[in-house]
């Protein structure tokens, strides 16, 4: 029996433990690759239905948007939600804006290469990353110490070098920097604060959501020999901007009493392409006319592609320790009403509860609603978490076909 030569079995033993070495390696880059494709086309379905199926064109921010990773800006527990076109809780009672927003405010902002853009309102620092490859240089103010300083390391590690942020109150604005040739305010004031209409360039545009705390509208605004010339874009959603700016507000909603505002749908406005208190509405319209099951004009949501957004939102303050329950009522129309792709994508009313965190504590649900009948009076009590502080009502097709016709909606909160 010959004896084994020892510097062979070191050499074979050598060579199976790099191939085992090799294995594990391309294992390990296989599922990097397979982690970051999956980021990639959940991204790029974001995208194509949410950002440019929803009318945003400039193909400037249709790439900052493709190429931005928002998985990387929003916390570990939510990831598998980063590319839902929603706004998500990142802490300290703030939110990363839905993609649609973003992409929407980035465009009417109208960045250039040479522009000095402020942001008020860093948040997880998503907005800045994507404004970073469209213009020179981004100055940013968070006034939630710990969200500024997990934004500030976020853009580092991802190597956004032209973003300089820092913590303090956006009311005041970054007087250092100034003047800015735009200014993008993600928080909601009453009013647009005095220290960023100095601190923009004469010429120069701000986009800032303004008016109270869940009835707001997005405005670009033009300097134009001193004075801010405001030009309205649409309803919108943002959280409040605290400090100075919240403090000083004079309307406040009342959480002891929910009410939603225009949900008969007879508020209407001249010239105006949208329905009165409603945000972030797609394929929705105030229809006018004899045929509304009260007064003169209820909305109408249609879709005929399966999968596409067709819905509307309206926020209110609710504080689930004095509200027990909520009774909603409303009368609806269905015309041929199908599910779309899947189970889920039915045209339903949903409300979401939240904390004072702003997490979700709860969702109720009126509905599905399919096929097709004249007006009928819907009703149903839901409960309230007693933690919940405030809520959103969504409604719509959500992905489903047909048209869905809603009017009269009621809401009646019960005490606890």
């Amino acid at each position: 029996m010959s004896q084994s030569n020892p510097n062979f079995l070191f050499i074979r033993q050598s060579g199976i433990v790099w191939i085992i070495t090799m294995a594990i390696f391309l294992l390990t880059i296989s599922g990097r690759a397979q982690i970051t494709d999956r980021y990639e086309v959940a991204r790029k379905q974001m995208v194509h239905t949410a950002v440019i199926g929803s009318g945003v064109k400039d193909e400037r921010v249709i790439q900052a948007m493709l190429k931005t990773p928002r998985h990387e800006f929003v916390p570990v527990n939510i990831r598998q939600q980063a590319y839902f076109d929603m706004a998500l809780p990142i802490g300290g009672q703030q939110t990363i804006s839905a993609p649609f927003i973003v992409a929407y405010m980035t465009e009417a902002l109208d960045p250039q290469p040479t522009d000095k853009v402020l942001e008020i309102g860093t948040g997880s620092g998503y907005q800045a990353a994507i404004l970073s490859p469209l213009v020179r240089s981004v100055y940013s103010i968070e006034i939630v110490e710990e969200l500024g300083y997990k934004a500030k390391s976020t853009l580092q590690k991802l190597k956004y070098a032209n973003v300089k942020t820092k913590v303090g109150d956006g009311f005041k604005g970054w007087a250092q920097y100034a003047p800015f040739d735009k200014i993008i305010v993600t928080c909601s004031p009453e009013k647009v604060p005095l220290a960023l209409v100095q601190q923009l360039k004469e010429g120069g545009r701000m986009v800032i959501p303004v008016g109270q705390r869940y009835q707001q509208t997005m405005y670009i605004m033009r300097k134009e020999n001193g004075d801010l010339k405001a030009e309205a874009l649409r309803p919108t959603l943002f959280v409040p901007m605290t400090g100075n700016a919240e403090n000083n507000r004079r309307v406040k909603p009342n959480p002891l009493n929910p009410q939603l505002f225009n949900a008969d749908f007879e508020t209407i406005k001249k010239d105006y392409d949208f329905i009165l208190g409603w945000y972030y509405q797609r394929q929705v319209k105030l229809t006018s006319g004899t045929e509304a099951a009260e007064g003169k004009h209820y909305a109408k949501f249609s879709n005929e592609t399966p999968g596409l957004s067709s819905h509307m939102l309206q926020g209110f303050a609710i504080d689930g320790r004095a509200v027990g329950s909520l009774t909603i009522g409303v009368q609806i129309k269905l015309n041929d009403v199908r599910q779309g792709r899947t189970r889920e994508e039915v045209p339903l009313f949903a409300i979401s509860f939240y904390d004072e965190s702003r997490r979700e504590v709860g969702v109720v649900t009126l509905g599905p609603f399919i096929g097709s009948h004249n007006w009928s009076p819907v009703q149903k009590v839901v409960r309230v978490p007693i933690q919940a502080r405030e809520a959103i009502l969504r409604v719509g097709l959500f992905g489903g076909v047909g048209e869905f016709s809603i009017d009269d909606l009621n809401m009646r909160p019960n005490k606890r």
